[in-house]
């Protein structure tokens, strides 16, 4: 009996070192490298919206589990505990590898090169060892107590079983339901959405993107307004060639090409008056306009929507500008929101999504987008996942020259958009919580709404070319085009990241 004794008191002695050695060891580890074990939970799918209290619980759970498992007065409860936490970990894998909508990276620490599926059954096994010396322990516990009888330690067990799953099916629910409704700056990147195809030097960074077709890639350039440049998909330049227009007498101050539904536009709402011809072809016709405007973006071949100023209160309105034989302007005064002065506050981007026929304005120096339709009705107003309501923006009136401007640098939220499909992408000036400051250095970030679901889905990074940043983007189909510098590049989009049950989201019907 004495040597049997012995037997089981060595096996509740290796798995208590065993157990010791993994959790000590882990907790360490996690402690060391702080940081990055924060980062890697602000990236996890279940856990991000609470990176912060769970980086420091699951060391300081894990250091007190080794503890307890030191002195064999506590092993039972070391053990129990063990178990659960065993348990929590596991659940956290199985919910990752089935459920989650990416499957993040390794831990690290001990398990770091494990995959993930391996990392399951190692977890599986330590709750098997610790199964069994709760098992073995149980037979020294007086009568009376929680597991002193089969029947309540089956309790015991399923108990433990119960509230561990339930707290991770719990926190990733609840996770869930922050990051993409009541998102606190926490960024999502899944792994690889997407891939580079093709670059090439322009040996300009003057460039900026007209527009996109199925088979071309038209440019424009600031310095040469009337230069329009049209690549093919590899990026080999098809022809270049200067937009001919009929009048040349105007005083032109912001002209801008945009190339829509085979037709290509000269824009500036300066004068106003907006010049159409045909995409292959250079000669254009005048379409003299009823409104003057500072941004217009296509929505049909014969209609724009524009940003205007209201002629009372001389601030910034949307409106919708028909050109050609029933030329007219019919504008919408309560779409912009004025904060401070309806002029800086609500300066912003313009664009129009032609899969979903949706409007979409979104603001520079807040974490605000309205989306509406095409007649500026029946929207609704999101959010971007920084928590900059407000604009951060100071504004003197400079008598001299009877204009207001900027005391101070503004703060840029939002730095460019584009949209495609069901998304909204917009290029963030902010960064995000748990996230690494080198890797932001380096490269551009890219946010990704669903405009369908009404909610931040992920995030990705667009590298820099040494200090040349993102300076434009554009996404067709399955394929983003961005401008960095001197250099254009095609990046494909990784389908199991975006979701094309909608609109037909990412498929080219090539001509």
């Amino acid at each position: 009996m004495k040597i049997k004794a012995n037997i089981k008191q060595n096996y509740i002695d290796i798995i208590s070192y065993l157990f010791i050695v993994l959790f000590t060891y882990a907790a360490v580890n996690k402690l060391l490298d702080f940081e990055n074990f924060q980062v890697q939970l602000g990236q996890s799918p279940l856990l991000s919206a609470f990176a912060g209290w769970v980086s420091w619980g699951v060391p300081i759970v894990e250091l007190i589990i080794a503890l307890l498992l030191v002195f064999p007065k506590y092993r039972l409860a070391g053990l129990l505990a063990a178990f659960s936490l065993m348990v929590m970990f596991t659940a956290y894998i199985i919910i990752i590898l089935n459920f989650s909508s990416f499957v993040p990276c390794s831990c690290g620490g001990i398990l770091e090169k494990m995959s993930w599926t391996q990392h399951l059954v190692f977890n599986i096994a330590f709750i098997l060892l610790a199964a069994a010396g709760i098992l073995i322990l149980r037979r020294g516990v007086p009568e009376g107590r929680l597991i002193s009888t089969p029947a309540a330690l089956a309790n015991t067990f399923s108990l433990s079983l119960f509230f561990s799953i339930g707290i991770v099916v719990m926190l990733f629910m609840w996770s869930e339901d922050i990051i993409h409704h009541r998102n606190n700056f926490i960024r999502r990147f899944p792994h690889h959405p997407t891939t580079l195809i093709h670059q090439s030097d322009l040996k300009l960074n003057s460039y900026y993107i007209a527009g996109l077709d199925s088979s071309h890639i038209y440019l424009g350039n600031f310095t040469a307004p009337l230069h329009l440049r049209v690549l093919d998909r590899s990026l080999n330049t098809i022809r270049e060639n200067e937009v001919a227009l009929s009048n040349l007498n105007l005083a032109f101050r912001s002209p801008r090409i945009h190339v829509f539904s085979n037709e290509y536009y000269f824009v500036d709402g300066t004068v106003p008056v907006i010049f159409n011809g045909k995409a292959e072809e250079s000669q254009t016709v005048q379409n003299p306009t009823k409104a003057f405007f500072s941004l217009a973006i296509p929505v049909d071949p014969k209609t724009f929507v524009i940003r205007a100023r209201d002629s009372k209160t001389n601030e910034h309105i949307l409106g919708i500008l028909s050109i050609g034989d029933s030329a007219n302007v019919k504008l919408s005064k309560d779409l912009l929101v004025k904060q401070i002065d309806g002029i800086f506050d609500t300066d912003g981007m313009l664009l129009y999504n032609e899969q979903l026929k949706k409007i979409i304005y979104i603001y520079y120096y807040r974490n605000q987008f309205i989306v509406t339709n095409d007649k500026l009705k029946d929207g609704f107003t999101g959010n971007t996942i920084d928590t900059i309501s407000k604009a951060q923006i100071k504004i003197s009136y400079v008598s001299s020259k009877k204009a207001s401007k900027f005391s101070s640098p503004p703060l840029v939220v939002n730095k460019k958009a584009t949209t495609f499909g069901k998304y909204l992408f917009v290029h963030s000036g902010l960064m995000g919580k748990f996230e690494p400051e080198n890797t932001w250095k380096k490269s551009s970030v890219i946010d990704v709404y669903d405009l369908v679901k009404k909610t931040y889905a992920f995030s990705f990074y667009i590298s820099n070319r040494g200090k040349d940043q993102l300076s434009d983007f554009r996404v067709y189909g399955d394929k983003l085009v961005c401008l960095i510098g001197n250099h254009i590049t095609i990046y494909k989009l990784d389908g199991l990241a975006f979701d094309s049950s909608k609109a037909n989201d990412f498929k080219i019907n090539p001509k």
